[in-house]
């Protein structure tokens, strides 16, 4: 938002200082958070992740105790055939009806034998499926309490320090309106250039309060007098002098 009125150098250098201070302590607030809102996002996926596979492996084991119930169904059916096959022996007239039902008996037999093979293998996969889901049920029990402490955590942080947050960025919003659009934007160009977000600093000990470059002393000597914004010539950061931070 464009300045109500034209600053002077040393006006606009006191506006950055302000913004920089304002910016510096939601900053803090920031750090207080730290990583949580990203650990909590993670976490989040992660769960989510975590519950579409326990719901496939409960598909699974559902799909193999369904093999094993119809395998068992038709092993009895089998039985029963073979009976059937057994009695209708002892009536029939020649050999060759008897040796027909003695291959139906054989067949069933060896159905019954592949059945229970079947059986033997579902019931392992059953066993090694049903650990599976146990292991996932218990590390998404951690995940879902690690969630709720950092969640906690992050409620708590948020609670103590949004009304002063919420304070801060209406000051932000107000000292914007003291700065000129293209100071404004170079500055918020530096500020994210660091992790630290600090884009105004001042020269202390000689050097810059950024990067600790010395400072020369004739540029020193133009920083103080506020005529100009002056630049550090090694991070680019908007050097202030100290009457511009008491003001």
């Amino acid at each position: 938002m464009a300045a109500t009125k034209e600053l002077s150098v040393k006006e606009s250098l006191q506006a950055l200082w302000k913004l920089q201070r304002i910016h510096s302590k939601i900053d803090d607030i920031t750090t207080l958070k730290g990583e949580l809102p990203m650990e909590v996002s993670d976490l989040e996926d992660e769960i989510a992740g975590l519950e579409t596979r326990m719901n496939k492996l409960e598909t699974e084991l559902k799909d193999i105790e369904t093999e094993i119930s119809n395998r068992k169904t038709a092993i009895s059916a089998a039985k029963s055939a073979i009976k059937k096959y057994e009695q209708q022996q002892n009536a029939v007239k020649n050999s060759r009806e008897f040796d027909a039902l003695t291959k139906e008996i054989e067949l069933n037999k060896l159905d019954i034998e592949l059945g229970e093979k079947k059986i033997r293998e579902a019931t392992t996969a059953k066993e090694a499926k049903s650990k599976t889901i146990e292991d996932a049920a218990a590390g998404l029990d951690v995940k879902k309490a690690d969630l709720d402490k950092k969640k906690e955590e992050l409620d708590r942080i948020i609670e103590e320090t949004e009304k002063e947050e919420a304070e801060l960025q209406k000051k932000v919003q107000k000292a914007e309106k003291d700065l000129e659009p293209r100071v404004m934007q170079a500055y918020y160009r530096i500020r994210g250039s660091y992790r630290n977000g600090l884009a105004v600093v001042s020269v202390a000990r000689n050097s810059c309060g950024g990067c600790f470059a010395v400072v020369p002393p004739q540029l020193q000597a133009e920083i103080k007098q506020s005529k100009n914004i002056i630049i550090c010539e090694h991070c680019g950061r908007i050097l202030v002098d100290e009457s511009v931070m008491d003001a």
